[in-house]
């Protein structure tokens, strides 16, 4: 999150919202909106696209935490929500929404910026882990794929498994694509044919 960075604050109360936007102290930095409702939080989203939410609320609703899961949807940016009281049922509701930071009883000034940087920092972090995580599933998809192919080479053409490898790759190095993609195209070739 590079540049000023856009937060968008949800908070009925006029003077807490004031409260939260002072704990933002280092205006330079932030391009902040306030919103007085929490009910319409997706549209709000949609329409501001802030790179954070902070959502202060008495106690949140299920109906508002589904609203979030959707503004949030699916996890695109750090949400820090503080509430004035909460339950275990409420607080994963809300981590199973994407809140980032989930602080009950929690809302001064001061502790604001921390819990700001916090909700920002845990984001990134399961960020990175889920985009490891499909690429370690993607990787494994080509793997299976290109596992098959080899199969239906040594079948169909009587190869080796390293010959049938080699095969994939020479063809995938001639045309110009990815050994997976090639595989791919064979397998699917083969599931017409048979």
């Amino acid at each position: 999150m590079q540049g000023k960075l856009s937060i968008l604050v949800v908070e009925s109360d006029p003077d807490r919202a004031r409260q939260i936007v002072d704990g933002l102290s280092g205006g330079d930095a932030f391009a902040i909106s306030v919103v007085s409702e929490s009910s319409g939080l997706a549209r709000h989203v949609a329409e501001r696209q802030p790179d954070v939410v902070l959502i202060d609320v008495e106690s949140p609703s299920r109906d508002s935490l589904e609203d979030l899961a959707i503004a949030s949807g699916p996890l695109d940016r750090p949400v820090a929500m503080f509430v004035d009281r909460s339950d275990d049922t409420l607080t994963k509701s809300a981590v199973e929404a994407g809140v980032s930071a989930y602080v009950v009883d929690g809302l001064q000034a001061h502790r604001i910026r921390p819990i700001l940087d916090a909700a920002i920092s845990r984001f990134n972090v399961f960020k990175r882990m889920r985009t490891e995580l499909e690429t370690t599933k993607r990787a494994l998809e080509e793997r299976k794929v290109i596992d098959r192919a080899k199969g239906i080479l040594m079948k169909v053409r009587g190869l080796s498994e390293e010959e049938a490898y080699g095969l994939l790759r020479k063809t995938a190095m001639d045309s110009g694509r990815r050994v997976s993609d090639v595989a791919e195209s064979l397998v699917t070739a083969a599931g017409l044919l048979s």
